[in-house]
């Protein structure tokens, strides 16, 4: 091949790697898809509280919310995070007045009202206990992400262990999502990251 028709088969293949790599960096286009940063937990909601009073998401606008799905009759796990939640806030001061701690049943069946105004006794006088129908509670557990079953080897319908999810969420005063804590979260660090939170707020 001619040396000039070599350069001039370079040169193309160079302005055709250039062009890709803008297109590469463009996102390929106009079509790209869009994400909005913002993580898709919470939402409307409808459920009757230890009292047996309805409620939505609307009554608990205007303060930070800290969620845990559980279930009273738990051996372990939620007692521990219901413990840890009270005691967080108790080491807030009166910071925590600006946090509604919440305890969500995913066990309608044996949660009733009253089972829950007795066992939310046990965690001080801030936290709501939430319960509702079957179909209101898969819904709340849909809107936050939330999975729960029947645990296997149940020998009765009315003595079981349910698995669940063990996440306290921190929702804020508009309804939105604000950022999750793991199982192992201490109170000490836990009142730590509420307080950073209640800091950077307005």
């Amino acid at each position: 091949m001619p040396r000039r028709s070599i350069l001039l088969f370079a040169a193309l293949v160079l302005l055709l790697a250039a062009g890709l790599g803008v297109y590469a960096l463009t996102g390929g286009g106009t079509h790209r898809p869009q994400g909005s940063g913002t993580a898709l937990v919470g939402g409307p909601f409808t459920l009757v509280n230890q009292d047996g009073r309805p409620v939505t998401e609307k009554d608990f606008l205007g303060k930070y919310m800290l969620v845990f799905f559980g279930y009273t009759y738990c051996p372990d796990v939620c007692p521990t995070e219901l413990q840890v939640m009270t005691a967080a806030l108790d080491q807030m001061g009166p910071e925590a007045d600006r946090i509604q701690p919440v305890f969500v049943s995913i066990d309608p069946a044996r949660d009733t009202p009253e089972v829950l105004k007795a066992y939310v006794a046990n965690f001080g006088p801030r936290l709501v206990g939430l319960t509702g129908t079957d179909a209101q509670i898969a819904g709340i557990a849909k809107a936050y992400r939330v999975y729960y079953a029947k645990a296997g080897g149940s020998t009765s319908s009315s003595d079981y262990l349910m698995d669940h999810s063990s996440i306290i969420y921190l929702m804020g005063p508009d309804g939105s999502f604000v950022k999750h804590m793991p199982y192992t979260t201490d109170p000490t660090k836990l009142a730590a990251e509420l307080q950073e939170t209640l800091r950077t707020s307005p």
